[in-house]
């Protein structure tokens, strides 16, 4: 049986391959609240804004995730964000509130991908897996 906060994980990474990867906007809408709100300086306000947005990337944009959290009604997406027409990829952890079964409002942290040839770690941002999931509290 799944837990409350496993089905917010499902519920979040399904409207993230809908919007991202699917680009099917009207599907999109049964996961964004019309009153959604938006606290990152790259989207403009509301579901609209962010539709819009990501109708204006290209269409090679491709979105992973790797790691899902989960705590209460807010779920955090460590993800990538390649094709986006840019030098780099994204490296972005995205922050998303649940409320009445739909994503209500949204963060975001995002930097350049360092590759393993530019990190001075020597270690790449991307491309390693994160050995668990946080499931509770």
């Amino acid at each position: 049986m799944m837990t409350t906060l496993d089905k917010n994980k499902a519920f979040v990474r399904e409207a993230f391959e809908t919007l991202f990867n699917k680009r099917d906007y009207a599907a999109a809408e049964r996961f964004w609240s019309t009153d959604y709100i938006q606290h990152s300086a790259h989207i403009e306000p509301g579901r609209d804004g962010l539709f819009r947005l990501v109708k204006s990337l290209p269409p090679a944009l491709k979105y992973e995730s790797t790691l899902v959290v989960a705590e209460g009604d807010y779920v955090l997406l460590h993800g990538r964000f390649s094709g986006i027409g840019l030098p780099v990829n994204w490296i972005v952890v995205d922050i998303v509130r649940l409320e009445d079964g739909k994503l209500k409002e949204h963060w975001d942290v995002i930097q350049d991908e360092a590759s393993k040839a530019s990190s001075k770690s020597g270690l790449p941002m991307w491309g390693q897996s994160f050995p668990l999931e946080k499931t509770e509290s």
